[in-house]
């Protein structure tokens, strides 16, 4: 099986001293379970959905053919809802609108699974990517 984790610094693990984050501690277990994984971490760092939007269907292609028994894992939010310049980065519909392309069109291409952003240290900023979870829960 080929997994493609697509998403932000949390995907990508960022600040995780064994340099494999929740991505890839979830493909070591399997592996320890006797899963045949091939996984691909996708995640870059300050991504936001718009950034996502443009690059993940080029990634995940040239590394999922028909012929491979793949997946498609995104987590993404974080960065769409941290303020910057007393703004959003990506506003709360455009950012709902890009989950709901990329959602529709990997689902038909995909095994799709969508993983919400965690919690961070930041109460407002949970709120705001709350929110946006909530109301982009209805794609997945």
């Amino acid at each position: 099986m080929r997994i493609c984790f697509i998403g932000d610094s949390f995907v990508n693990g960022t600040g995780d001293p064994e340099c494999l984050g929740w991505t890839g501690r979830i493909c070591v277990a399997a592996q320890k379970q006797g899963y045949d994984v091939t996984y691909y971490n996708l995640g870059v760092r300050r991504e936001t959905s718009a950034d996502i939007k443009a690059r993940w269907l080029q990634e995940v292609s040239c590394r999922l053919s028909p012929a491979d028994d793949g997946r498609v894992v995104f987590s993404f939010g974080t960065n769409d809802t941290t303020i910057e310049t007393d703004k959003t980065r990506i506003d709360f519909v455009e950012s709902t609108e890009n989950t709901r392309q990329i959602l529709q069109v990997a689902r038909q291409k995909f095994p799709v699974l969508m993983v919400g952003a965690p919690p961070i240290i930041d109460a407002e900023q949970n709120a705001r990517t709350a929110r946006l979870w909530n109301n982009s829960s209805k794609f997945v």
